[in-house]
């Protein structure tokens, strides 16, 4: 489904989000949107990436960790990042996350920041993340976790598509449990043609960096071969 302007769906996106979650006992939710700064942020980048109508790919992390998005409240998008490769000033502690260097390469590699965004959206499977006693975990880490959150989860996939991601294929950035996950979603659920994974930023960074580059490489062939 095309749409008017893409900002304005994905602000609105942020901004109906909730923390009103029930969650496990021990685990607690990560929520940085009633953080002005963080709004202000988030509307920044998403005007400068997404005014316009154009349909995208969508590339799905797991869910938003502590020092990524879990600060600038956008996906993959660090305080150094947003500031020094976006030109958005902020407020933030200056602190790379891991993640977000790979994606900036990536992103590089493809072309630039307005290239990349041109075609293509990341987010997450999961719109808001968890830590449990202070530390990041994912959706599908504990059962009683994941029963808790799948309606957010289905609710959230659905929604990219209703805002105008294409739904003949998603790619999965991981290719263990979040392709898995994701690919048994939507085998039930039918929202996308085709589900396919790609390595996790984090999973090269910490075990294959040796293999940084041509990581990246492959990567940036296959987004390629979609458009």
């Amino acid at each position: 489904m095309a749409m008017d302007n893409w900002s304005e769906k994905i602000i609105d996106y942020y901004s109906l989000l909730t923390d009103d979650w029930i969650l496990p006992e021990g685990i607690e939710l990560l929520f940085p949107y009633r953080d002005r700064m963080v709004m202000d942020a988030v509307t920044s980048f998403y005007h400068k990436y997404f005014s316009d109508s154009n349909q995208r790919v969508l590339i799905l992390g797991i869910n938003p960790g502590r020092f990524g998005a879990g600060v600038t409240g956008i996906p993959f998008t660090d305080p150094v990042i947003l500031e020094e490769n976006c030109g958005i000033d902020n407020a933030f502690q200056k602190k790379h996350e891991l993640s977000a260097l790979f994606v900036l390469e990536m992103i590089d590699t493809f072309g630039g920041f307005d290239a990349f965004y041109r075609h293509f959206f990341i987010q997450a499977v999961c719109p808001l993340g968890f830590t449990k006693e202070g530390i990041n975990c994912n959706y599908y880490d504990y059962n009683d976790l994941y029963d808790c959150v799948f309606p957010h989860i289905l609710n959230n996939l659905r929604s990219f598509v209703d805002m105008g991601c294409r739904s003949d294929v998603v790619f999965s950035l991981g290719k263990g449990k979040n392709f898995k996950f994701l690919n048994d979603i939507n085998k039930k659920y039918s929202i996308f043609k085709e589900v396919l994974p790609l390595p996790h930023p984090r999973w090269v960074m910490q075990y294959n960096r040796k293999k940084k580059a041509e990581q990246i490489q492959n990567i940036v062939a296959t987004l390629e071969s979609v458009l």
